[in-house]
């Protein structure tokens, strides 16, 4: 299916297949679209030499250029956060969730989730409904101004999303979505196995405690 293909169907409630915010955003409902064919292992890549042959410093610093020009639209004219669209898009395909599973759905963890969820509804663009089975139990979903914002706001990213796929064909493209869920996969499985075991202790002074051992 071309990209233009792929886009005409961004918007219907389906279930996204990679809820990390991590990758870069303007493509974040194009990559939750597709099935991601499994391809051969190939052989391994050739060892880094140098800072910008790691994919951990590439990536990162292609987000942060890209996240930097949504963030503008949605912050300057809309007068939302990053973060907040990305609460409204992932509503918007979900339909309606208990937080807790909405956290789930993002691979966020739920105070962040949480608070992301009370700023939305100070600001009138999601609404909750009590279970009607369970009087504790919440659900939220978007108001009809959160639908409105969306509607209006995701013609804006999915243009920022053409100039910065301009001159990538499908076959390019669908490569690098590829990539890019191979990755997410195998990070899961990394993460899975423990690979890398170290966690700062924020409590008890985090980065701040361990540094000293570092010191000359």
């Amino acid at each position: 299916m071309s990209r233009q293909g792929h886009a005409a169907q961004v918007g219907k409630p389906v279930r996204s297949g990679a809820s990390y915010r991590a990758l870069i955003s303007v493509t974040w409902h194009l990559h939750s679209l597709i099935r991601m064919p499994a391809f051969s292992d190939a052989g391994g890549a050739p060892a880094p030499g140098s800072l910008g042959d790691l994919f951990l410093f590439r990536l990162p610093c292609a987000i942060r250029a890209v996240v930097g020009m949504a963030t503008r639209i949605a912050d300057e004219g809309f007068g939302i956060t990053h973060r907040e669209w990305e609460l409204i898009a992932a509503l918007r395909q979900i339909g309606e969730a208990t937080p807790s599973a909405f956290a789930e759905h993002l691979q966020w963890d739920r105070v962040r989730t949480s608070r992301g969820l009370g700023s939305l509804s100070q600001k009138g663009l999601v609404e909750r409904r009590r279970d009607a089975e369970d009087g504790r139990g919440v659900h939220v979903r978007l108001s009809p101004q959160g639908q409105q914002l969306f509607d209006d706001l995701f013609p804006r990213i999915a243009r920022l999303d053409a100039e910065l796929v301009a001159g990538i064909d499908d076959a390019q493209a669908g490569i690098f979505l590829q990539c890019l869920s191979r990755i997410e996969l195998r990070a899961a499985e990394l993460n899975a196995k423990g690979a890398v075991p170290e966690s700062a202790s924020r409590s008890a002074g985090g980065t701040r405690h361990r540094w000293p051992r570092y010191r000359a």
